[in-house]
């Protein structure tokens, strides 16, 4: 009897698009599948921002215990949204090619609050950072849910715009009528990526997986991941990091921003893609000799206090 492949997903609308991506790239192959639907702990808890739950991996912990124990065979993740570190026995099987990187400023249709005083919703710590760097005589709303949930309480509160990122909207055709693409914001490590995570034992999987790979996808988002790794050590932080391949270079930019965005550290280089091995981790290293390490306890000291 043919093998079915199990693909596990959370199953807001925008995780079942990917898993059925994944699913079709699969069949097409000539391999079997179906979908198992799983809820996450950051799904059923909405009325906590995401860094106050402290738990890592907080959207991939409970496909990765569906995993080990056997009720699923491989996971499909928004990339951004993996811990730097996977799991005993759970290895990144495949980076499906990447789509649209940045962020985009979801208005009402007037952006003059842009010039003034105004409202903006976010729950992501690196996108409020950013945005106060920015537009500092703003005030910050925490905005939790799936694409669909967020949208409409954009509509039900007098907020005069809340931060999405392109991909999710583009892949569940949910794009609105007034948006800004936010070209100035660094997108998080692996934004706009898919990852297929596999058991290291099931090689059948893990054969089948890795003929989904894209080779450039994968080579930027190692960048980017090594890069929030080596920064991180633990603790979350207001982090973007971008890398793009332009014929035989590399191309890195990353930041670090204080919680309040008044603070920002950067660091930026192009490299042979001969020289890329390594790269995140020194970029890291340089942005953390530049003040970066100070920050880092700070933010620590900051997050701590406000659990």
């Amino acid at each position: 009897m043919k093998r079915s492949i199990r693909i596990g997903t959370r199953d807001s609308q925008l995780a079942l698009w990917q898993a059925r991506n994944v699913q079709d790239r699969l069949e097409t192959l000539g391999f079997a599948t179906s979908l198992v639907a799983v809820k996450s702990t950051g799904d059923l808890i909405l009325d906590k921002p995401l860094y106050e739950l402290g738990i890592t991996g907080i959207f991939t912990k409970t496909l990765d215990v569906a995993m080990i124990n056997g009720s699923i065979d491989i996971a499909v993740h928004s990339f951004k949204d993996v811990p730097t570190a996977l799991p005993n026995g759970i290895l990144q099987g495949a980076v499906l090619p990447r789509a649209k990187v940045h962020d985009l400023l979801v208005h009402k249709g007037d952006l003059t609050f842009l010039k003034e005083t105004g409202t903006i919703a976010t729950g992501s710590l690196r996108r409020k950072a950013q945005w106060l760097h920015r537009y500092p005589n703003h005030r910050i709303e925490d905005l939790r849910g799936n694409v669909n949930t967020r949208l409409q309480k954009l509509k039900d509160h007098p907020w005069d715009g809340a931060i999405f990122a392109a991909a999710g909207l583009e892949r569940i055709d949910l794009l609105p009528a007034h948006y800004e693409v936010l070209e100035w914001m660094l997108p998080a490590p692996a934004q706009g990526a898919m990852m297929v995570a596999v058991n290291e034992e099931d090689n059948f999987c893990r054969e089948a997986i890795s003929r989904l790979n894209d080779t450039t996808t994968e080579q930027c988002t190692t960048v980017e991941r090594a890069f929030l790794r080596t920064l991180e050590g633990g603790c979350t932080a207001p982090i973007g990091a971008l890398a793009k391949i332009e014929g035989d270079q590399l191309h890195f930019q990353g930041a670090l921003f204080s919680l309040d965005g008044k603070q920002k550290l950067t660091v930026e280089e192009t490299v042979p893609l001969t020289k890329i091995a390594g790269l995140g981790e020194q970029m890291a290293q340089r942005l953390l000799d530049q003040g970066g390490r100070e920050l880092m306890k700070t933010i620590k000291t900051q997050m701590d206090s406000n659990k």
